[in-house]
Parts: structure tokens; sequence; C-alpha cells
């Protein structure tokens, strides 16, 4: 059989095996093309031509001998790699070209009971099942990063911000833990991500299903999905799992970007030291240290954010089944998961390695009378309402900032001006001093989730715990992959 036959016809070069000579030119065939794009792909689509052609061997819709002949094809295509692949629309036909023009006409049985519709959603799944599971690891390793400082500066103070002004002393630890938490349910998120993203949708075919008495579990286990998507129209064309994704990883990435945005105010502040890998020098000012490998985390999140407006907006108005339009809307999944998974990365790193300034964090712990609620909260214990203990506390804060400090003789001041009486009416003068020094009320802050070291220890704690439990539950579910890919493999060899 010549080349131009096993291509479709005598126009077979430019129209591939799929498009009829009618749509096989015109200046609109680079602009269907996803060939190139495709590339990420290669590898998800040979897998699960291997799978569709052993269960159609298996289901003896096609015989043993044509079945060993193109997975013998596919193996080769495999070893040239996607560069070698023959023009086409997209990778699904450039590697159904190939097989025929190494096997002869019985090649385009490889595309029996399936559509490229079910094949790009399944090759989809499968590549992302692998890009998903690099991102939960780079969430482990920052998890462990901050776990790790908390561990080491369980006692180091630390001035605390709200609306980026001096509020109350806290811990490194209670801030590294605070970050902790939100990554942990970034990690759950992606969890959850994954197990819809498990699920096989080959053999919905266009969207109605086939007449061949086809196994889809059978294929879904080959390809070491969980399960199949029950109804082929769902199958073919849904792409919620992809928006599901797409979101996590956005979610994720705000919280890499408030991460980064922390540690680049500590630098400027001097609190925190980023290691020389994680930050560049001017280009004329010599003496400058740049956190600029913070900076370009904190914009991926925008990035991301605009991946997930763009999906979204691609999928709103689609009808059921198939569209074109799902050409593009895969793009932004890959984008955005290649750009986070290296922002958490770098992420990780900066924290892992960033030198924490313990001397120039204790002097700024107290700063802008930050004691002042653990002064209130002390005068409201020993009975007095805690709106006039606020007020009292309020009115020394005023006199504070006019004389640069907060200290016992302004509470004085101002519990005269306020409830007509010396300070030490309502309260012991020596519990006053110990609720102004920052190390003290830390101390005191013990409660559930608090910052004193005896409340930070048991969020350490957990969070070890759900550390190990979550990174069981990815080696786990890579060995599954890891472990179908060899099951796949050693059904192949039955045949060739």
């Amino acid at each position: 059989m010549t080349e131009e036959s096993a291509r479709g016809g005598a126009d077979g070069d430019e129209s591939g095996v799929v498009r009829r000579d009618r749509f096989s030119g015109g200046p609109a065939r680079s602009f269907l093309s996803s060939l190139a794009a495709d590339e990420r792909i290669f590898e998800a689509d040979l897998e699960v031509d291997r799978a569709h052609t052993l269960m159609l061997a298996e289901q003896e819709i096609i015989d043993a001998e044509t079945a060993g002949s193109i997975l013998t094809a596919l193996d080769a295509i495999e070893v040239a790699g996607h560069d070698s692949l023959p023009d086409g629309e997209d990778v699904h036909e450039a590697i159904e070209t190939a097989v025929i023009e190494r096997v002869g006409a019985d090649g385009g049985k490889m595309h029996t009971a399936r559509s490229r519709n079910d094949e790009v959603a399944t090759c989809i799944r499968y590549r992302l099942r692998e890009d998903v599971l690099d991102a939960i690891e780079t969430t482990l390793a920052l998890r462990k990063s901050l776990l790790d400082v908390a561990d080491a500066h369980a006692e180091t103070i630390m001035p605390g911000y709200t609306h980026l002004q001096p509020a109350q002393p806290t811990t490194v630890a209670h801030w590294a833990l605070s970050y902790e938490g939100t990554v942990r349910r970034d990690t759950e998120r992606l969890l959850e991500a994954y197990a819809r993203i498990n699920e096989s949708p080959l053999g919905g075919a266009a969207f109605a299903g086939t007449t061949f008495d086809i196994d889809r579990e059978f294929t879904a286990s080959l390809l070491g999905f969980d399960g199949v998507v029950v109804n082929s129209m769902d199958a073919a064309s849904s792409r919620d799992f992809l928006l599901e994704t797409t979101q996590a990883l956005s979610t994720h990435a705000t919280t890499l970007s408030g991460l980064a945005e922390d540690l680049i105010i500590f630098a400027n502040r001097g609190f925190v030291s980023l290691a020389d890998d994680y930050s560049s020098t001017s280009s004329i000012m010599p003496q400058k240290k740049n956190p600029d490998t913070l900076e370009l985390v904190r914009a991926v999140a925008g990035d991301a954010a605009g991946n997930v407006q763009g999906l979204m907006t691609t999928l709103k108005g689609l009808p059921r089944a198939y569209n074109r339009d799902l050409q593009r809307a895969t793009t932004h999944a890959w984008e955005a998961v290649d750009a986070v998974v290296e922002a958490s990365e770098v992420a990780a790193g900066a924290v892992a390695t960033a030198e924490w300034n313990a001397d120039a964090l204790a002097a700024e712990a107290g700063a802008g009378f930050s004691t002042a609620t653990g002064v209130a909260d002390l005068l409201a214990a020993n009975g007095l309402p805690f709106r006039t203990a606020h007020e009292l506390v309020a009115t020394a804060a005023e006199t504070s900032a006019e004389h640069g400090s907060a200290d016992y003789d302004a509470l004085d001041a101002a519990a005269k001006a306020v409830l007509g009486e010396p300070l030490a009416s309502s309260v012991d003068p020596d519990a006053v001093t110990d609720a102004l020094d920052p190390v003290e009320s830390i101390a005191s802050r013990d409660s559930q989730g608090g910052p004193a070291p005896e409340a930070t220890a048991p969020q350490l704690e957990s969070g070890r715990d759900a550390l190990g439990a979550d990174e069981s539950t990815h080696s786990e579910l890579a060995g599954e992959l890891e472990t179908a890919h060899t099951a796949l493999r050693e059904e192949v060899n039955d045949y060739v």
C-alpha cells in the first residue's frame, strides 16, 4: 500500500487520516492545529492508544496480530519522539497517521470504537494527574519548611500586624504555622481535585457511546484510573475537573503571594535575610539585595487567577456535547500548573534557607504599644468592664504616641483621667508591668491556636502528623500510577 493510500487519498499528505479532501487545506488548517501544543500529552496519548488497542484485542474486536503490529508501531513512534510525527491537526491524528504509515490500513483499526473526543479527554486527565501530583509535592515541601521554621523559632518573638500597623506581639513560630495551616488546605484541595481527575472518559466515543462491545473498566484499570466517567456525553464533553484543578492551583498561588509579600516586607525591615540563591542585586547599585524571586512568586497569583478566568469564560457558554473551544481551554490549566509548581518550589526553598534576625524582631515586638490588648484584658480580668478598659488603654496609647513610649506612668495617668483614681486601685502594678512586656504578653496567650510556646507545640505536632499522612497519600497515588504503567507495559509485551 502506498503512503498516499494509507493516508486516505491522493492528497493524503495534506489531509492525514481524519479530514476528507474537502476539509484538508485552506488558511484555517494551521489555526485548527494543536500539534505543537500537544507535545505535553504525547506520551499520554501513546499510553491511551496502547490501552485501547489491548482492550480491542481482548474483546476480539480486532485480532491479536493486528494489535501486535499497532502496539509495535506505537513503541517505535515513542522512540522517535514527538518531533518526528507527521503533520496533523493534533497529536492524536498525527500518531494515528504514523501508525498507518508503519502498519498499513490495518493501523486505522486502532481508532475503532472511540472518537478523538473521548481520547483527548482521557489524555488530558492522564497527564494532569502527574502534574497535580507534582503540585502536591511542592505543597508538602513548603509545609515541611514552615514546620521546621516553627520548630526552630517557638520562642522567637516578633511584631504582629493588622493593616500593616503594629498590633500585637507574636512569634515566628505562630506566623509560620499560620501559613502551614493554609498550605495544608491547599494540599487537601489538590488531593480532592486529583480524585475527580482520576476517572476515565475513554469509551464515551464522540459522546453517544459505541455499538462495539467494549470494556471501559478494563481500559480504566490499564491506565491507572479509579473508575470511569459513566455517562458517555459527560465523559467526552465535561471539563469541570480542569476548572476545579486550575482554581485549586490559583488558591495555592494566592497563599504563596501572601507568604511572599510578608517575607518581602520582613526583609525590608531587617527582620529576615533571604539566602543569596533567592535574591539578586541591582544592575547599578551593588549594595542592594533584592527579593526578586519572591516578587515573581507574588506575581504568579495574578497569572493563575487569569488562567481561571480564561478557562471559565471559555467553558461558560458551551453546549453539550463536544465543541472545539475545548482545545483552547486546556492551555490555561497547563500554564497554571507549570507556574504555580515552580513558584511553590521557590517559596519552599526561600522559607527553608531564610535567616531570622531575632534581635531586630525583639526590638520591634513591642512597637506601637502592641501589648495594649493584653493590658486591656488584664484590667477586664480584674473586674473592669472591657469597654472601659479599652477606653483607658486607648487614652494611654494617645499619650504614648505623643511621648514615644508606652509605660506604666502613661496607663496610670489614663486611669486617673478615665476612672478618677490611680491604676493601682484596679490592678496589681507588677501584673501591668508583665503585661507590657512582649515576652510575658506572648506567654499569657496560651489559648488554643495562640502564640505561646505551649500553644504552638500542639499546632506543630498536628502539622507534622498531617504532613506525614499527606506524604503517605501522595506516595501511594504516585505508586499506583507507576504500578499501572508497569502492568500496561507487561500487557503490551504479550503482543509485541
